[in-house]
């Protein structure tokens, strides 16, 4: 049965950069917007007239999706389903958040939103051409630099035992620069450490807690730290020292964003969001990722040609940063199965959201 709509919510629906489709109890297409047309590459009349699998790949991950919301009657998350069709044509990811439309027992609403942030993660940190991935980059700058760099200034140090004194200030500067060169490339090493995670039951809270007191008593020793957490979590599956890690580099982008208000806070928060689960690499299987932990400040905000590429290599705000820290944050919770996205208003400070898998016990039996 199609919808029938107001002229103003119509014109509303329309105006929206999401895809908004809506199904009946059969599945039935009933309503389409404009979004949805361009995603879908055809008309909302036309769309209206299909049912919901002859747009999809077969099989979708949506399918089962819609049949959730219908028996639970409560909203549901699914990340990076792939919708990629002769129709849609290649490489279409999206978000799609499903719900039941209100006082209606047999319809629900599909938002679809095509990926950004959460892919280019992806796509940075592990593309499978070596030559384009971080790993790949880490590991052949590992190899390649660092070896003739230890035959620099192992030569350095032998010509400043027989030069003047007046030339040794040349060879010390040779050998502070391989120096400082190493250092870089060991910050970049870090990336091509494949050592499997060694994954455990871990208490976020206490995780938090540790990285809110080095913070305090550290770099963020002037700014106001609060926490808002549900005390009702279950622990998340990861590495204890890994996580501590991540949220070190969150609080610390977040202290650093803060230094130019006259009261700057961060908040640390977590909170259960049921329904969301993403693909797992090489398998069929999408795993649940209900527990979100989230890093805000009250900052300036990353201004948007900036934030699309926050968790690139290289990419910084800082004019003496190394844009190492995120990508190294991505790469890390991407290894833990999970996701991490952010949040910026220009102005208004940002969030960073990072969403873990709950510890399932015999996991690593």
């Amino acid at each position: 049965m199609k919808l029938q709509l107001t002229p103003d919510l119509n014109l509303v629906l329309d105006s929206l950069p999401q895809a908004v489709i809506v199904t009946d109890k059969s599945n039935a297409i009933s309503y389409a917007n404009m979004a949805a047309e361009t995603i879908f590459h055809a008309s909302s009349s036309y769309l209206a007239k299909q049912h919901i699998k002859t747009i999809l790949p077969f099989a979708s991950p949506v399918l089962a999706l819609i049949d959730q919301v219908i028996q639970k009657r409560s909203p549901m998350n699914e990340y990076q389903i792939d919708i990629s069709s002769p129709r849609t044509g290649e490489d279409k990811v999206v978000d799609v958040y499903a719900a039941p439309l209100i006082d209606n027992s047999t319809h629900v609403i599909l938002v679809f939103r095509e990926r950004t942030m959460a892919d280019r993660i992806d796509r940075q940190l592990n593309h499978r051409s070596a030559a384009r991935s971080v790993t790949g980059l880490a590991a052949m700058l590992g190899h390649e630099i660092k070896n003739p760099l230890s035959g620099i200034r192992g030569a350095a140090q032998l010509l400043e035992s027989v030069v003047e004194q007046d030339d040794k200030e040349l060879t010390q500067l040779i050998k502070t620069e391989t120096d400082r060169i190493v250092k870089i490339v060991d910050k970049m090493e870090v990336f091509s450490d494949e050592t499997p995670v060694e994954f455990a039951s871990v208490n976020m809270h206490s995780i938090l807690g540790h990285v809110r007191r080095i913070a305090e008593n550290g770099f963020a020793n002037n700014i106001k730290i609060t926490e808002n957490y549900d005390p009702s979590l279950p622990d998340a599956s990861g590495s204890n020292d890994q996580l501590i890690q991540v949220f070190l580099n969150l609080i610390k982008n977040a202290s650093e964003a803060t230094s130019n208000q006259k009261e700057g806070e961060i908040v640390l928060s977590s909170a259960y969001r049921s329904g969301i689960r993403v693909a797992t690499p090489g398998s069929k299987e999408r795993a649940a990722l209900p527990l979100e932990f989230s890093v805000s400040d009250n900052g300036d905000g990353i201004a948007d040609e900036i934030r699309a590429h926050i968790f690139e290599p290289f990419v910084t705000t800082r004019i003496n940063g190394s844009g190492l820290g995120l990508a190294l944050v991505a790469k890390t919770i991407e290894r833990h199965g999970g996701i991490i996205e952010c949040e910026s208003i220009k102005g208004k400070g940002t969030t960073f959201k990072v969403l873990l898998p709950a510890w399932k016990e015999n996991q690593n039996v």
